[in-house]
């Protein structure tokens, strides 16, 4: 069985897979590599030898890039727009036209992997939270919900007419396994945005996203850290498939959100800070979330990326906990 059938066969709830895969969704911080090559780990040639490093099955995420080289930098206060004069001097500098094809490199290193089934394929585009807010910055794009709403919704015409044109270039190439909408519009204490302003700035784009994506076989992820529990109605009503990184430190529960989701999908949910606790707990945290990986549509992995001051010892010992418990929780189906 290859690496996407048994991707497939786990994201679709089918009993009849010998494991489930064992990924790294959220490549390493540059900080946790070199504390790893400070014990003794080999520098890697690129991503993919170190996937091979750890025995990890092979998937790679394509994130097209949003701006140009000469786009500015935000301002210190985290801005690079304040109002519609400052998009119209900015705009030439967003969405570049040829992002599928600053992709093509590493499109071209993973692309026959991918064709024989051996290698998960996935890629991000920006949402319509995340990337108003990357040109407001965190405080002003809040606001501008209220005080810039014809702005906003120029910005996401202006995302989505882009989004779609990568979709369907690279459709043309390959036909990713998932894809991840980068939202992170949550906070430990839930969404920082009202269902009625979801409603009105993010879902009429949401509805004519999706449907393009779908063509292709990809099921669609929302990306967003914080407490996403009270969101999902709202993503599954958009016609979102699943969600990730699910962190523990926030609040969720997956084994409850399991019970009143048993047909969505998830990936993550491990919460990364058991890797300081040691062995004992690591393996506890594993075996907490078993009746979620025996009820299908869920890879577990990281609620985020490996964080720095993991030794190496223990991230070992996690991906041989995982190895076991994944292919136990498919015989025991």
């Amino acid at each position: 069985m290859t690496t996407r059938e048994r991707f497939r066969k786990v994201m679709q709830g089918d009993s009849g897979v010998d494991r489930s895969p064992v990924f790294e969704w959220a490549i390493w911080w540059d900080k946790t590599l070199e504390g790893w090559m400070a014990e003794g780990m080999p520098k890697p040639a690129d991503d993919l030898a170190l996937l091979d490093y750890f025995h990890l099955d092979h998937m790679a995420q394509l994130w097209f890039n949003h701006y140009s080289p000469r786009c500015p930098k935000p301002e210190a206060n985290g801005f690079i727009i304040r109002d519609e004069a400052d998009y119209d001097r900015v705009r030439p500098l967003l969405l570049p036209d040829d992002a599928v094809e600053q992709m093509r490199p590493k499109i071209e290193v993973i692309r026959d992997e991918h064709a024989r089934g051996d290698a998960v394929v996935w890629y991000t585009v920006n949402g319509f939270f995340w990337f108003p807010r990357e040109l407001f910055g965190d405080e002003a794009n809040l606001y501008s919900f209220y005080d810039q709403p014809r702005l906003r919704h120029r910005i996401c015409e202006d995302l989505i007419t882009w989004q779609l044109k990568v979709i369907h270039e690279l459709g043309g190439i390959l036909h990713a396994d998932f894809m991840t909408i980068a939202e992170d519009m949550s906070y430990n204490l839930g969404p920082m945005i009202s269902k009625d302003m979801f409603d009105e700035f993010m879902l009429p784009y949401y509805k004519r996203l999706i449907p393009e994506i779908k063509k292709y076989g990809t099921k669609v992820f929302v990306d967003s850290d914080g407490d996403v529990s009270m969101m999902l109605d709202w993503f599954i009503g958009a016609g979102v498939d699943g969600i990730l990184p699910l962190e523990r430190q926030a609040g969720i529960d997956l084994v409850k959100l399991r019970e009143r989701y048993p047909g969505f999908m998830f990936i993550g949910g491990f919460d990364k800070m058991c890797l300081f606790k040691g062995k004992e707990a690591i393996r506890r945290e594993v075996e907490r979330l078993l009746p979620v990986i025996r009820s299908g549509r869920y890879i577990i992995g990281m609620d985020h990326q490996t964080p720095p001051g993991t030794t190496l010892e223990n991230y070992r010992y996690y991906l041989s906990v995982l190895r076991e418990v994944s292919a136990q929780a498919c015989k025991d189906c």
